[in-house]
């Protein structure tokens, strides 16, 4: 599969949505978010800091409600099937 030049946001989405997806995909980008967010705690500058909660809050959010998301598979583990007051 050759990738395409991508000019734009939209571009990247339809570009995203029309790839195949790996198994595990949003699991990795769950592991991913939360390591970002954990070194750049350790970090001394406000803009790692701020970048570093940035990035790893994205990577949180695709893992979250990527197309395979966590969303997605909640409703399967025993967590996902309580209903809350």
């Amino acid at each position: 599969m050759t990738v395409p030049r991508i000019r734009s946001l939209k571009e990247l989405q339809n570009f995203d949505e029309r790839r195949p997806s790996f198994p595990g995909e949003h699991w990795l980008m769950l592991g991913a978010g939360l390591a970002v967010l954990m070194a750049s705690r350790r970090s001394r500058s406000w803009v790692k800091r701020t970048a570093g909660s940035a990035l790893g809050s994205a990577l949180l959010y695709r893992a979250a409600s990527g197309r395979d998301g966590l969303a997605k598979v909640l409703p399967y583990l025993p967590v996902g099937q309580r209903r809350w007051p």
